[in-house]
């Protein structure tokens, strides 16, 4: 089976013209170069250097040869050069909730891409269960995900939190008062679906508490559900961050629901059988000490 090292050999004796010279050359003995040469010759089926009495010459056939493997040598050996900033130039891929990409991730890869600006940085912004069912798979180096840290072969780190504002339009029916849970569950809920992060926290929070929420609209869109709350059409529960410009405009209040204390928090999960390059470790401390302005 030819290797490297024979046309490595081939080329040397090529380029030398001397069996010796090119064994000097490789730090290898001459009768090492006439093997690999030999089998070389066996393995073509015909001679591919003439032996003249003081040089070796390329026969036609050695110089097809010669043109064959020395673009192969060439890539490898700028692949040898290479090899050792495989770490610097691998793609990350980062798998995050919608939340978290708009409000958290950019200053992160701002961040990091000061660490390593050659490294491409892929991101897929999906559901949490999505996110985590990515991770699990492999298919992710890191997912940056809400609510409670997901079970399995993960290493978690929360690394952020955010309230949930239960919000409603100025004029609508009981907005002035504070509502019971029985009351809230009985109104007009506009929430995020089964799933999110958001929808979770609150079916958890109102499970424990015997309740159930039977919401009038669903939506995967968190800008619906504000629309349709300055509209009047019921009461939503959303992130601070998304609804404190309506809320500093008087298009909505906030709500107050006895025993409905909502906050999430931010985690960033890592598989824990996926190896942990130097940029992954880089991103992960930025993403640590990373928060929104105000929390």
């Amino acid at each position: 089976m030819m290797t490297l090292r024979h046309f490595e050999i081939f080329r040397a004796v090529a380029e030398t013209g001397n069996f010796t010279r090119a064994a000097e050359r490789l730090y290898i003995t001459q009768s090492a170069v006439s093997h690999a040469i030999r089998e070389l010759e066996e393995k073509a089926g015909t001679a591919l250097f003439d032996r003249l009495s003081k040089s070796v010459q390329l026969t036609k056939s050695g110089r097809l040869l010669l043109e064959e493997i020395v673009p192969i040598l060439s890539s490898c050996e700028a692949l040898d050069a290479r090899i050792h900033c495989l770490e610097q130039r691998a793609p990350l891929h980062i798998v995050s909730s919608i939340t978290i990409a708009a409000f958290w991730l950019p200053a992160i890869l701002n961040a990091f891409q000061q660490d390593w600006p050659g490294i491409p940085v892929n991101v897929d912004v999906v559901s949490t269960a999505n996110a985590i069912e990515i991770l699990r798979n492999g298919k992710a180096d890191i997912a940056l995900v809400e609510g409670a840290a997901p079970q399995g072969p993960f290493i978690c780190t929360p690394f952020a939190h955010y309230p949930l504002y239960i919000v409603c339009a100025p004029d609508y029916p009981l907005a002035r008062r504070e509502l019971t849970l029985q009351e809230f569950c009985s109104e007009k809920l506009l929430l995020r679906e089964k799933g999110s992060a958001i929808r979770d926290t609150l079916d958890s929070v109102l499970y424990l508490s015997g309740h159930t929420a039977q919401p009038a609209w669903t939506s995967v869109n968190s800008l619906v559900l504000i629309e349709a709350a300055k509209a009047g059409f019921g009461i939503t529960i959303l992130p601070d961050v998304l609804v404190h410009e309506p809320l500093s405009q008087g298009k909505l209040i906030s709500l107050s629901v006895q025993d409905l204390s909502l906050k999430n928090e931010l985690i960033a999960v890592r598989h824990r059988d996926k190896y942990m390059t130097t940029p992954m470790k880089t991103l992960l401390n930025h993403i640590e000490s990373t928060m929104l302005p105000g929390l």
